[in-house]
């Protein structure tokens, strides 16, 4: 390739990688926020969080990002320009992802914790802070470390709105080279770098979580076998 269509692809990664950033940090504070309402002991807030969840997992991430892009101007006259289009669309859909995770997480930590964080006269917000989510966020690190992959696979979707994203950019250098399989397979093996690496950082981050709260590989043997309890001992 010359070095401009060069020049157009690494501009369609860049694209890609800021769309991914801000629609994985929306997606996270929709997933805690709606995780988090799902276990809430009103059933009214339970209600409305599992009304959200299933409304974005039921509909197809494609469909969404031409309402907010296409439907959005005529309705409320919002026009939003594709990269956020792009980043509301998808943040909302897998954010409803995953907020199961992190209610399946909550609901994973051992009883006697919450009980614990009880007896110790914590309210509700520090026993979520100091007991629930410290040990409950290590166990959400994997099955969010898949959703960050396919959310990155799903960026894919914002070139039907002429976003200039890595495969947008791809059709454009294919539509010049005429060299399809040789674009596309350099694209699939851009692809499988950045999720490597996500995936990567993922891991670390879930060693030093897991160490963070006693699970590391060495904390048995540090502690004398006993398991350390979170937030202030509470075991």
């Amino acid at each position: 390739m010359t070095s401009g269509l060069w020049e157009l692809v690494l501009k369609g990664i860049w694209t890609t990688v800021q769309l991914l950033f801000l629609s994985a940090l929306l997606a996270t504070a929709v997933s805690f926020v709606v995780g988090v309402a799902r276990t809430h002991r009103r059933w009214i807030v339970r209600f409305l969080a599992g009304f959200y969840t299933e409304v974005f997992r039921g509909t197809s991430a494609l469909v969404m990002i031409f309402w907010v892009f296409f439907v959005l101007p005529v309705a409320f006259g919002w026009q939003l320009v594709p990269l956020w289009a792009g980043t509301l669309a998808l943040g909302l859909t897998y954010g409803a992802y995953g907020s199961e995770i992190v209610r399946g997480a909550l609901g994973a930590v051992d009883p006697a914790q919450q009980e614990g964080g009880v007896a110790l006269s914590f309210t509700p917000w520090q026993r979520m802070r100091l007991i629930l989510l410290p040990q409950a966020v290590p166990e959400m690190i994997p099955p969010f470390n898949n959703l960050l992959v396919e959310l990155l696979k799903g960026t894919a979707l914002v070139s039907v709105m002429g976003m200039g994203d890595l495969t947008f950019s791809a059709n454009l250098v294919r539509l010049a080279l005429q060299q399809s399989a040789e674009i596309y397979t350099y694209i699939l093996l851009i692809y499988f770098v950045i999720a490597f690496t996500l995936t990567r950082l993922m891991r670390g981050l879930e060693k030093k979580l897991r160490a963070g709260i006693g699970k590391g590989p060495a904390s048995s043997e540090s502690k004398g076998g006993r398991p350390v309890g979170v937030g202030g001992g509470v075991a």
